[in-house]
């Protein structure tokens, strides 16, 4: 069998090798020489920018080691301030700068020391610096030893800068986003300091504190810890203070998160006029505040009956769930379908009960 062959591109439609068309050969070559001068162009700006790099990197160490050598030395507050705030701009954009700062492995107990100053600006800066770290991922494990969280209990509970106060409960807050952190905070006393700092009237640090303790609650441990340490009665003082509308929202979404496990439930329901208090909220004009108090309402249905047979009590418990149910936004509205459900549900066991007594 013949095989045809197809002609080469380099060829002369003669197909004579020796006719080989010489502008097509001068094309390719010169076509191979400028990618070969593309790469070596590519590879010379590659080695050029890791050398960039590469020093840029040793400048950066050095400027690092010179800041933390300056805020341990004997140098005065101002001198003090202007290293701290060279590593708020070194940590404030770059994760892996804030991993070059960790490597130092002076920087954490530096920082430390200046949270007991009376500097409030040292103060305020150190925590600035601990907060940039502990937003890569890699580094809230090392950050939430006892001896850190010690301090920002400590910083909670002082009445001193309120900027220091947002800002460690802000640093609170992104360690435990880390799961396995979030069982530190509770040995170290971190649940009772959050709750000690809500209860305190009219604190513009509130907000900051109470979505640190939301986020802690998730974790079965810290919520037995926060029930025991009152926080039922804390968070619904702040969800019936007309004062603190907008603080409502997180107070009742950690109520509904202290309701997943059975310790915050039964707290929910041996409440007094637990039903009422919830009925009162879902009056507002508030959704986020509906959602929550519908969520807490659903939770006791499902555990107490005699919290069902308190809201068939109430007589304008039904037309707010119904209302609720049409004009609510597309979460409140489900959830208050769901409870309308449940209330029937519950009206024809009763109707049932008394027709079988009557009998």
């Amino acid at each position: 069998m013949i095989t045809k062959k197809h002609p080469s591109p380099f060829l002369n439609p003669t197909g004579n090798i020796h006719d080989i068309d010489r502008n097509v050969l001068c094309n390719v070559l010169l076509l191979h020489i400028k990618q070969c001068s593309k790469a070596s162009q590519y590879m010379a700006k590659f080695t050029k920018q890791r050398h960039w790099n590469h020093q840029t990197t040793g400048k950066l160490w050095d400027t690092i080691s010179e800041c933390i050598s300056q805020i341990q030395s004997d140098y005065d507050d101002e001198a003090k301030e202007r290293a701290l705030q060279t590593l708020v701009s070194i940590t404030k954009a770059s994760p892996p700068h804030r991993n070059l700062v960790m490597q130092n492995q002076e920087a954490i107990p530096a920082l430390l020391t200046l949270l007991k100053s009376s500097s409030r600006t040292l103060e305020r800066l150190s925590l600035s610096i601990l907060f940039n770290l502990s937003l890569n991922p890699n580094l809230k494990s090392t950050l939430a030893d006892m001896a850190t969280i010690q301090h920002l209990n400590t910083v909670i509970l002082s009445r001193g800068s309120l900027e220091s106060s947002k800002l460690a409960a802000s640093l609170i807050c992104s360690l435990a986003m880390l799961d396995k952190n979030k069982a530190v905070f509770g040995v170290a006393n971190t649940i009772q300091a959050l709750l000690k700092g809500v209860s305190r009237p009219n604190s513009p640090v509130t907000h900051h504190l109470l979505s640190s303790l939301a986020e802690l609650v998730h974790f079965h441990g810290n919520c037995t810890l926060a029930v025991r340490s009152g926080a039922v009665s804390v968070l619904l003082r702040i969800v019936e203070n007309k004062d603190s509308e907008d603080l409502s929202g997180t107070a009742l979404s950690i109520l509904g998160l202290l309701a997943k496990f059975d310790e915050g439930l039964k707290a929910l329901t041996n409440t007094p006029s637990i039903v009422s208090r919830m009925l009162d909220v879902l009056k507002g004009r508030s959704m986020l505040n509906n959602e929550g108090a519908a969520e807490v309402l659903l939770r006791v249905f499902d555990e107490s009956e005699e919290c069902l047979r308190d809201a068939m009590g109430l007589p304008d418990f039904m037309y707010t769930l119904a209302e609720l149910s049409v004009r609510g936004s597309t979460r409140a509205r489900e959830k208050a379908s769901l409870l309308l459900r449940k209330l029937e549900a519950n009206e024809s066991y009763v109707d049932d009960d008394l027709v079988f007594l009557k009998w």
